[in-house]
């Protein structure tokens, strides 16, 4: 396999709506390109990047696959990624290795969710984007109306930057050829051949568009460039070498989004796609230094991340060149069932060589990189070295994981990894064997280091082990990989809602533990006092006691009783807290007092006082933010305030409004699947844990007839 220099190398992201014909697409690519002999297909999975067992049952991408293509002397790197918004953190990490994202836009149905969102995503961090409609062959599309008002309303949402520097042809034989408005050029393909046209005239009935389209796009490439717009008064147009390059530095730039057509089903307009690819897209080498920053001092590892500096960072500007010190980014790690753990990575700047050792910088650790390759999908193609911006993997990394830097031991170096959100939604989750639960937590864990969405842990309250994804169909989509590549079987539940106890009122109470038995008997006596704190305060205990009522020696004893009640709780069994427990008398015996009497006593004085303390139940509440379009704001406040939520408050935001508001746990378990459905899958929403308030009386009794009945305390 042949080695590319940077200035040689294409990075793609190709992005867009889920069933948008990403995976197809891509697979045209590479057959065009004579990388593959045929497309494959992804229902069978024998598309190049459709090999998941779990993709290929769903028919969807979702998680990000590399393949790659060699055309005209130059490496193009190809990154799949998912389009169901379930999966959309997958697409948003594929963004920072890339040079560039190829927008998919299905010509049947335009603009979709995902593809907005995905849109967004790149424009945060100014990534170049090239649009393609594709399925341009597809009936519903056949319309010169049609395709002329697809470009309106990619121009109204995106801006006038948005400009065809391709228009399809399509006559009585279907979409059959393109016509380059740069060059002014038709090329003329067989559907379902090979992806490779011929060229031709620009068909009769199509000049006068074409030269309209031309014309259009050489106004608005010349504008912002004095030189440029000079050129092109003088001549009424300007010279096809400079539009190339002046096209070429705007997409760079992030100024001007062409727009293309292709049909990756019937692999017509691929070649042409590949050769806009090496022409026009920047190169690694071109794109700015990348920021990164030195550790000063570094926390132990912790999380699929790893730790970072924990002081003052000196901040670097790193150009991708190879003569820089060595620097990999690691921005996915795969678990393949018969190769093992796989480490995708980009090579940040310097020359990556087999057998070499390098430095993980995140977990200050070495790691041998044996071997090299590159993927072409499930396949890893050998390599002896990659130079700086290109796209490798290495597999079997022994503490390696996504979001990691490695490199040249002397000069440490850490790239900030993409931020992900968290996780949406949380199941319980238990194994249906002995043996499923010996396998549970290994193969969990490995599915944690593939996917950085998912968590895994265990509620220290209910005591219950938790998983959390992005959603229903992320999670069970968890499940069925447990199933199919671990063999590991369980049942989901509902997680339970970690309420608690506390009280509303001051009370006193005495309790006295006595027992004779024959020989030493047991005697314990204490008062206490019980008021309300402040939410947040837990449980804390004072001692008032003077004049020896109780010796000092069984005053901790006290407490332990106190405390074990407390979390033993009085209701329902859900602890109690935000509480301040005095004990302030009692009295004792020189013989039958111990520290288990103490303790027996605190029990039930403790069990008295909330009896007249006026106990309440408390309820987890959330602060949650929504963002979705701005015309489904009603309906989302609406549906907040039926489910008891507090709007605080609403403001604009990339994707529309945000929506800011507490709501309580309980009633946003499955808000996730509500949000989708409300939405048509635009909106997304983050929650975290707020506070505890009371629940109201009604919803109070209904909790506890479900839940276990009090406690009672057994004497001993």
């Amino acid at each position: 396999m042949k080695t590319y220099l940077g200035r040689d190398i294409r990075n793609v992201a190709v992005v867009g709506h889920a069933h948008s014909g990403k995976t197809t697409l891509i697979a045209a690519l590479l057959q065009a390109a004579r990388m593959t002999a045929t497309r494959g297909r992804v229902e069978d999975g024998s598309a190049v990047t459709a090999y998941d067992e779990e993709e290929v049952s769903r028919r969807t991408t979702m998680a990000n696959a590399a393949a790659f293509a060699e055309w005209n002397g130059v490496k193009i790197n190809l990154l799949d990624t998912p389009g169901f918004h379930m999966f959309l953190h997958e697409t948003r990490a594929a963004m920072l290795p890339v040079e560039a994202a190829l927008v998919v836009i299905n010509a049947q149905t335009g603009v979709e969710a995902a593809t907005d969102r995905v849109w967004n995503y790149a424009a945060e961090i100014n990534l170049p984007r090239v649009l393609v409609i594709d399925q341009v062959d597809h009936p519903k599309a056949d319309s010169r109306l049609g395709r002329q008002k697809m470009i309106d309303l990619l121009q109204e949402k995106w801006g006038r930057q948005v400009v065809p520097v391709q228009l399809p042809i399509v006559d009585q034989h279907g979409f059959h050829g393109v016509v380059d408005l740069v060059t002014m050029k038709a090329f003329l393909y067989q559907p379902d051949g090979d992806g490779r046209g011929e060229l031709a005239k620009i068909p009769e009935a199509m000049q006068a568009d074409a030269k309209a389209a031309h014309e259009a796009l050489v106004e608005l490439v010349a504008e912002g460039k004095d030189e440029l717009m000079e050129e092109f008064f003088r001549e009424g147009t300007i010279p096809e070498p400079h539009l190339i390059a002046a096209l070429h530095d705007a997409i760079r730039e992030d100024r001007f989004f062409p727009v293309l057509y292709a049909s990756g089903l019937r692999n017509v307009g691929t070649d042409h796609l590949l050769e806009f690819l090496k022409v026009y897209l920047p190169a690694p080498t071109e794109r700015e230094p990348m920021a990164a920053r030195r550790q000063m001092q570094y926390a132990a590892s912790n999380g699929s991340n790893g730790a970072h500096g924990e002081g003052q960072a000196e901040m670097v500007m790193r150009a991708v060149e190879d003569k820089q010190p060595l620097a990999l980014y690691v921005y996915k790690t795969m678990t393949d069932p018969f190769t093992g753990r796989v480490t995708f990575f980009k090579v940040i700047s310097g020359t990556m060589k087999s057998d070499a050792t390098v430095q993980n910088y995140t977990r200050q650790e070495p790691e041998c990189l044996a071997h090299l390759y590159i993927m072409q999908g499930r396949k890893p193609v050998e390599v002896t070295e990659l130079h700086a911006g290109d796209l490798g993997a290495a597999v079997k990394l022994r503490v390696t994981l996504t979001g990691d830097t490695l490199g040249d031991k002397a000069h440490a170096l850490f790239l900030e990894p993409v931020s992900m959100p968290e996780p949406a939604m949380t199941y319980a989750i238990e194994p249906k064997t002995r043996a499923d639960e010996d396998k549970l937590a290994p193969a969990l864990h490995k599915l944690m280091e593939d996917d950085s969405m998912v968590r895994f842990f265990r509620d220290p309250q209910t005591n219950e082990f938790l998983v959390a994804g992005a959603g229903q169909p992320h999670i069970e989509a968890l499940v069925s990989k447990l199933k199919r590549r671990y063999h590991t079987n369980v049942i989901l539940k509902a997680p339970k809602v970690p309420y608690r106890e506390t009280v509303r009122a001051r009370a006193e109470a005495e309790g006295r533990h006595k027992k004779q038995t024959g020989g030493h008997g047991q005697f314990g006596d204490c008062k206490l006092r019980i008021e309300p704190q402040p939410r947040g305060s837990g449980v804390s205990f004072a001692n008032e006691i003077f004049g020896g009522a109780i010796p000092r020696q069984y005053v901790p004893a006290v407490e332990k009783g106190v405390r074990e009640s407390a979390a033993r709780g009085f209701l329902a069994g859900y602890p109690v807290v935000d509480i301040k427990v005095t004990v302030f008398d009692g009295s004792y015996h020189d013989v039958d007092s111990s520290e288990m009497s103490f303790k027996m006593a605190a029990r039930l004085a403790f069990r008295k006082c909330m009896e007249q303390a006026k106990p309440a139940l408390l309820e987890p509440v959330m602060r949650v933010e929504i963002e979705a379009p701005d015309e489904f704001a009603g309906a989302l406040i609406g549906d907040l305030t039926g489910r008891r939520g507090r709007v605080q408050g609403m403001e604009g935001g990339a994707a529309g409004t945000i929506v800011r508001a507490e709501v309580p746990m309980a009633e946003i378990l499955s808000y996730s699947t509500t949000l989708t459905s409300m939405t048509q899958g635009r909106g997304s929403f983050r929650m975290e844990m707020d506070h505890y308030d009371i629940v109201p009386q009604p919803i109070a009794e209904k909790i506890l007839a479900a839940a276990k009945q009090p406690v009672q305390d057994e004497e001993e």
